[in-house]
Parts: structure tokens; sequence; C-alpha cells
């Protein structure tokens, strides 16, 4: 099970990054951003070859379940 930043969204605010670079705004100058989305992700075949139980609610939390 993964949990973590959106990578598509990391993205999407690179871009907002780039196009304030390349209209000459120093790097130095542009704000820290935290990531505003996230992921949790889950692989079922992992969980039932270690024989880990993981409850129905946290499953249908994930926002991909990995068959």
């Amino acid at each position: 099970m993964t949990y973590g930043a959106d990578r598509s969204e990391e993205f999407r605010q690179a871009a907002g990054y780039i196009d304030r670079i390349l209209k000459d705004q120093k790097p130095m100058d542009l704000p820290v951003q935290n990531p505003t989305k996230f992921r949790a992700d889950h692989q079922s075949q992992d969980r039932q070859g270690a024989n880990i139980a993981v409850s129905q609610s946290l499953l249908s939390r994930a926002d991909d379940v990995i068959e």
C-alpha cells in the first residue's frame, strides 16, 4: 500500500512554475508549494501472498486497488 502526493497534480503545479520562469521571474523568488492532492493505492496480490488482512473500509477509501 502506498500513500503520497498525486504525481499528476505535481506536474500541473510544475507547469505553473515553468510559465513564471519563462516570463522572466527568478526561480529564487518563487514560493515553495506543498502537495495539495494525495493518493492511496493498494495492491491486493502482495497482501494475499503475505497473508495480511486489510479492512474493507480501508480498501473502499483507496484511490486505486490493483488486482
